[in-house]
C-alpha cells in the first residue's frame, strides 16, 4: 500500500470526521460561514470546570504559593460568588485584571468568564494615564489589581467609580480596596454560580497596540477562544499519533510561565490550555535565566515558552550549568522572530527537547501557525504551517486579489478563533475584518508546502521583546512636550529584543531640550518599554516623501547604518 503524501493531513481528516473527537460543523457568524468544532464546550465556564478532573494535582506554583486544581477551582468559585453578590457583576459587564502574573490572576479570569462577565486583562506596564484610557474605553467598574497597579489606579478610581479588589497588602494606599483573601474567607465554600452563557457572547477584551495611536480592544467571544484551544489540542493529538507515542512520559506536564498573562499567548496557550491537559504552571516573578534553570530542575519543567531573547539566554546558560534540565520536552517562542541560527543551537543543546515557534495575533486569539521539531530545524525562517482545522491563510495584493505560493503580500486569516472586532471602534473593525478575513498588516509569503514566512510589516508598529508599540502613540507623547516641533519614531534592530524604539526629534527654534529630560518626560505618559532608547535631537526638518509624509524608511536606514558603523569601530 502506497504511503500517504501528507500523513498529517490524513490524521487531521480522521480526527475531524463526523462522530470523532474534533468533528467539524459549519456556523454562520455575521453572515459568513466558518468551520467550527461541534464537540467544544458551549462556553468558557463549562471549559474551565473541566479542571476539576485533575483534583489534587498541582495547578500553580508562585514563590511560596502552591495550589492544586481543586483548590484553584474553589477559590475561583468563591470570587465568582463575590463578584455577583457583593459587586453586582452581571453577564456582559466588564471586569478588568491589572496585575503582574500570579495565581490570583488566573483565578480571577476563571471567575469572570464563568459568570458571563467580560474579562479585560490590562497591560501591567501601563501608567496611570494608560490605565485611565483602558478603564474609560472598556467601561470596567470592577478591577482586580496587585499593589503596584492599585497605586496607579488611585488617582482615577473615584472618577470612574471603581471597585478595586486588591491582590496583596494595599494598606499603605489611600485608595479603599477589598482584599482578595478577605473575599475568599467571606465566600468560602460557595459553588460556582450557574449562569447561562451563549457561545457567541463576549468573553474577553484584549488590548493591542496597533498603528493608530491608542491601544484597541480586540473583543472575542467564548466560541472564538475555545476554537483556539481546541485547535491546539487537535494539533497536539495529531503530533502524538504520528510520533507513535506509547511510552508514558517520565514527568507530568509542567510549564514555566515567563510571559505576561495579559497577552493571549500566555493566557490562552499557557494558562487556559493547562486547565484541560492538567499542566502545572510555575510562575516566574521576573525573568532571570539562573532562576529559570533552578525551577526547571526543581519542578521538572517539560514546556517552556518565552520571547526569543529568553530561549537564547536559556540555551547559552544551559551549556555551562550543572542543573538537570533533562525534563524539558518543548522550548517554544513567539511574539517576535527568532534568529534562524538560534534554532540549531537550541536543538543541539537540548537534544531531548524540540524547539518550536508560533505565530498568531491578539485578534486571532494567538492562533495561526506553528513550526516545531525537525520541520523547524529544516526551515528556521518559517513560522510554520496553519494550525488545523478551522483556520485558513491567504496572501493578497494591494487590490485584494489572492496571490499564488511564493509571492509576497498581506497575510489574511479566516478563523472561528478570530475576534469579532474592536471594542468601540466600528471603523477600525470594518477596515481590519472583511468578509470573515482578518487583515493582519503583516507582509508574508506561503511556500508550495504551506509554510508561512513573515517578511515585513505594513503597519507602523515596533515589536520589542514581544510587545507591540504604536509609533503614532509614542510620537503623540513626544509632541506633548512644548519644545518639540516634529518627531518620527521607528524601530531599530536589537540583538536581544528584536527591535528597540528610536526617535528623531526636531526642536522648536530657540528651545533647548536634552535627551534624558525628554525620556523622563515620556516616562510620565508612557509605559517604560515604549520610551525611546535612542533619541536624536536636531533643528533641521525631517525628510519627507512626495505626499508630505515623513520619510521614515530613509531615517531608519540612515541611523541603522550609523549604529552599525559605530559598533564596528
Amino acid at each position: 500500500m502506497q504511503a500517504s503524501a501528507d500523513p498529517f493531513a490524513d490524521c487531521v481528516a480522521a480526527l475531524t470526521a463526523a462522530g470523532q473527537p474534533f468533528a467539524l460543523e459549519t456556523v454562520t457568524l455575521a453572515g459568513v460561514d466558518f468551520r467550527s468544532y461541534s464537540g467544544m464546550p458551549a462556553n468558557l465556564g463549562q471549559y474551565c470546570a473541566l479542571m476539576r478532573q485533575h483534583g489534587d494535582r498541582c495547578f500553580a506554583v508562585y514563590r511560596d504559593q502552591r495550589y492544586s486544581f481543586a483548590e484553584a477551582w474553589a477559590r475561583s468559585a468563591a470570587l465568582a460568588a463575590a463578584l455577583q453578590q457583593r459587586f453586582d457583576v452581571a453577564p456582559g459587564d466588564r471586569v478588568a485584571i491589572a496585575s503582574r502574573n500570579n495565581p490570583e490572576w488566573m483565578m480571577a479570569f476563571i471567575a469572570i468568564v464563568s459568570i458571563g462577565a467580560v474579562a479585560v486583562p490590562m497591560n501591567a506596564w501601563w501608567t496611570t494615564e494608560e490605565l485611565d484610557y483602558g478603564i474609560e474605553d472598556s467601561g470596567s467598574r470592577v478591577v482586580i489589581a496587585d499593589p503596584e497597579r492599585v497605586s496607579r489606579l488611585a488617582p482615577i478610581a473615584t472618577r470612574h467609580a471603581l471597585a478595586v479588589i486588591a491582590v496583596g497588602d494595599c494598606s499603605d494606599t489611600a485608595l479603599e480596596t477589598v482584599g482578595f483573601d478577605d473575599l475568599q474567607r467571606d465566600f468560602a465554600g460557595s459553588d460556582m454560580p450557574d449562569v447561562a452563557v451563549a457561545p457567541d457572547d463576549d468573553a474577553t477584551i484584549m488590548y493591542t497596540s496597533g498603528s493608530t495611536g491608542h491601544p484597541k480592544g480586540a473583543v472575542s467571544t467564548h466560541r472564538a477562544v475555545l476554537a483556539a484551544l481546541w485547535s491546539w489540542l487537535l494539533q497536539g493529538t495529531v503530533n502524538k499519533q504520528l510520533a507513535g507515542e506509547t511510552v508514558k512520559p517520565a514527568h507530568g506536564p509542567a510549564g514555566l510561565l515567563t510571559i505576561p498573562l495579559f497577552h493571549c499567548t500566555a493566557s490562552h496557550s499557557a494558562f487556559l490550555l493547562s486547565l484541560l491537559i492538567g499542566r502545572k504552571l510555575v510562575i516566574m516573578h521576573k525573568w532571570d535565566v539562573q532562576e529559570a534553570l533552578r525551577l526547571i530542575e526543581a519542578e521538572r519543567i517539560t514546556w517552556f515558552n518565552g520571547v526569543p531573547t529568553m530561549s537564547s539566554e536559556l540555551q547559552a546558560a544551559a551549556l555551562t550549568t550543572s542543573r538537570d534540565v533533562s525534563s524539558l520536552v518543548e522550548i517554544f517562542s513567539g511574539g517576535a522572530a527568532r534568529p534562524p541560527d538560534q534554532v540549531g543551537k537550541i536543538a543541539g543543546t537540548f537534544q531531548r527537547s524540540a524547539p518550536g515557534i508560533g505565530y498568531g495575533l491578539t485578534e486571532t486569539n494567538a492562533l495561526g501557525a506553528v513550526n516545531a521539531g525537525a520541520a523547524y530545524v529544516a526551515r528556521p525562517e518559517s513560522t510554520g504551517r496553519v494550525v488545523p482545522a478551522v483556520t485558513e491563510f491567504k496572501i493578497i495584493d494591494s487590490a485584494g486579489h489572492a496571490l499564488p505560493a511564493g509571492e509576497r503580500g498581506e497575510l489574511c486569516i479566516k478563523s472561528t478563533a478570530n475576534a469579532r472586532g474592536y471594542w468601540n471602534k466600528p471603523e477600525a473593525t470594518q477596515e481590519a475584518f472583511i468578509d470573515g478575513w482578518f487583515h493582519t498588516g503583516d507582509v508574508a509569503r506561503l511556500d508550495a508546502e504551506g509554510f508561512l514566512y513573515i517578511v515585513d510589516r505594513i503597519k507602523d508598529i515596533i515589536i520589542r521583546g514581544g510587545e507591540n508599540i504604536s509609533c503614532i502613540e509614542v510620537e503623540a507623547a513626544i509632541h506633548r512636550h512644548p519644545a518639540v516641533r516634529e518627531a518620527a519614531v521607528f524601530g531599530l534592530p536589537d540583538e536581544r529584543l528584536g527591535e528597540s524604539v528610536a526617535a528623531v526629534v526636531v526642536l522648536r527654534e530657540g528651545d533647548e531640550l536634552g535627551v534624558e529630560a525628554l525620556q523622563r518626560f515620556l516616562g510620565e505618559h508612557l509605559a517604560a518599554f515604549k520610551v525611546p532608547l535612542r533619541v536624536w535631537l536636531q533643528t533641521e526638518a525631517l525628510p519627507r516623501i512626495a505626499s508630505g509624509k515623513i520619510f521614515k524608511r530613509q531615517l531608519k536606514a540612515h541611523y541603522s547604518a550609523e549604529l552599525t558603523q559605530a559598533a564596528s569601530q
